[in-house]
């Protein structure tokens, strides 16, 4: 199956990337000819959307800051066949777009992550801080939702269209990734993840990246999400715990009335008996939230289904390719 069956649009969000994007144009455009390559500019106060546009790319401009408006503006604006993602500070490979797309459309697959590998041998292209944010935000997603993540904070990764139809865009700013990451486990649609090349910006580009602020951003999101796709368990466990704190005020002062017939300890019997009515009435929360959720996913699913994958139906199909030979194969990791 040829890509250039497939219309493909790259998405590249930039703020003031003056310095790097028209590299990052002119590698898309080596890398993937076929494809439309749409720079949204996020209210650059640099000469970012002329650059972009004398490269040759689509320029289109989003007016609400952050990463997260320009995706969402993006994914409802833009029609094709294939979605690719990167980022506009020319750190990731472009010449791995080729591989991400024909992971995507080959399986068929609805989401393939570009994992990052370090290309810089000396000193890394990882501030620290962000290597070990990162690190924690995997084993964290991985152990909340059930889906083994590598590196869910990439911005480089490649979508089916029922996947960027289907996709809520919530969030605002660098959290999206952590959204793309989260709806993907949450629908279980077929994904996979590739190795990429990342490397640091070149000398004079500026990182918008605030490791404090942004790590908190994205906690908060984490937890935000995990009430709202996990309400049981969080309910459940929180129920769990302020019962048996409840339990263990309590049993002192049923023990001393069974033995005295008085309740020496009134406000200690009114904090027991609260914390264990809070436990049932949470339980209880968590179970209505979960029915409603899966009445949500539902609906979801239903939704996603009625957009077409990324292959051909019917006798017209043409018969699949022979695989390469093993070491041909990039290694990559599919998941769902």
């Amino acid at each position: 199956m040829s890509l250039e069956e497939f219309r493909v649009a790259v998405i590249v969000p930039c703020y003031n990337e003056e310095l790097t994007i028209a590299t990052v144009v002119a590698d898309l455009r080596r890398a993937v000819p076929h494809a439309e390559i749409y720079v949204y500019d996020n209210n650059s106060s640099d000469q970012t959307s002329r650059v972009a546009a004398e490269a040759g790319a689509i320029v289109r401009f989003e007016s609400r800051k952050g990463k997260g408006n320009v995706v969402r503006r993006a994914f409802a604006d833009i029609e094709a066949d294939v979605y690719l993602m990167i980022d506009g500070d020319d750190t990731y490979d472009a010449a791995a777009a080729p591989t991400l797309i024909e992971t995507l459309v080959s399986g068929p697959l609805d989401h393939v992550v570009g994992v990052r590998v370090d290309t810089n041998t000396e000193d890394g292209s990882y501030r620290p801080g962000h290597a070990m944010g990162n690190a924690a935000f995997n084993r964290v997603t991985t152990l909340m939702f059930g889906e083994q993540v590598s590196d869910m904070l990439s911005g480089y990764r490649a979508f089916s269209r029922r996947y960027v139809k289907s996709f809520p865009a919530n969030s605002q700013e660098f959290e999206i990734e952590t959204e793309l990451t989260i709806h993907a486990a949450n629908l279980r649609v077929p994904q996979a993840e590739v190795p990429v090349g990342f490397k640091d910006r070149p000398e004079g580009s500026e990182s918008k990246l605030r490791t404090f602020r942004d790590g908190f951003k994205i906690l908060g999101l984490l937890g935000h999400l995990l009430l709202h796709e996990r309400p049981l368990l969080v309910c459940g466990y929180a129920g769990l715990v302020s019962a048996l704190v409840g339990l263990v005020l309590g049993i002192p002062v049923v023990a001393d009335y069974l033995d005295t017939g008085l309740v020496e300890r009134f406000p200690t019997a009114f904090l027991a008996a609260f914390l264990v009515v809070l436990g049932a009435l949470l339980v209880g929360i968590g179970m209505i939230m979960n029915g409603v959720l899966r009445g949500t996913r539902e609906t979801r699913r239903l939704f996603y289904l009625q957009l077409p994958a990324n292959v051909r139906v019917g006798p017209a199909a043409p018969a699949a390719p022979a695989a390469p030979a093993p070491a041909e194969r990039p290694a990559v990791t599919t998941h769902g």
